[in-house]
């Protein structure tokens, strides 16, 4: 995959070089947003960090002056639309004697120790573990699903989720202001901003694998 980055980078300055004009963009930019924002949430595949980064690097040039502000407001509504539609299909797997497919997949990507400690933030914690999970890469999973199988009310969860969207969306679209204002262009910061959102996504689990071959290392030993 490191590989491919590079690749992946170019075709994505590429298109970024050719944007289309203000108006096409907002038309068509922001349900696309809303569209992969939603989608990313409800199947954690797709780099939604990434997309808001990118979004509000081409809000930073463009001349409407609430373009930010609606790249904010369609991110964060998007993330809890998504977040909300997903943990009310895992509640019907936990109520259901053969589960579903939705709550089985939450399983699936969440490791079992990310799991236990997102159950011992959630009882020391309550809702407010919800703002730290949208915040921490791959964090978001094993919360929800500690939050599921603690059969947490949905109207608790909205509680919870509502601030955590806010602060996910406001994090991403000030990477992507940072982005923007470093390069006059704006492919140039939609591909810094996707470069930084990459690394600062891929950081822990790099760094967990580094941890995790010492510790083997060193029991080998």
């Amino acid at each position: 995959m490191t590989a491919e980055l590079p690749a992946v980078l170019g075709q994505l300055s590429e298109f970024a070089r050719e944007l289309p004009p203000e108006s096409t963009q907002q038309a068509v930019g922001y349900p696309s947003l809303f569209l992969l924002v939603a989608l990313g949430a409800l199947v954690p595949v797709v780099p939604t960090g990434a997309v808001v980064s990118s979004a509000a690097v081409v809000a930073f040039h463009q001349t409407a002056p609430l373009a930010l502000l609606f790249v904010f407001l369609v991110a964060s509504t998007a993330a809890f639309v998504g977040d909300v539609a997903l943990y009310w299909l895992g509640r019907r797997g936990v109520r259901s004697k053969n589960g579903s497919r939705w709550l089985a997949a939450l399983r699936g990507r969440a490791a079992p120790d990310l799991l236990a400690q997102a159950q011992q933030k959630l009882d020391e914690r309550g809702v407010t573990v919800l703002v730290l999970s949208r915040l921490m890469p791959a964090g978001r999973v094993p919360v929800m699903l500690a939050c599921l199988l603690a059969r947490m009310p949905l109207h608790r969860f909205v509680r919870g989720d509502v601030p955590a969207c806010l602060a996910w969306a406001a994090t991403y679209g000030l990477i992507g202001i940072l982005g923007g204002s470093l390069f006059a262009e704006p492919w140039q910061g939609v591909v810094a901003a996707v470069v930084l959102t990459v690394l600062v996504s891929g950081a822990p689990a790099l760094w967990r694998r580094l941890r995790g071959a010492g510790g083997s290392d060193s029991q080998h030993a």
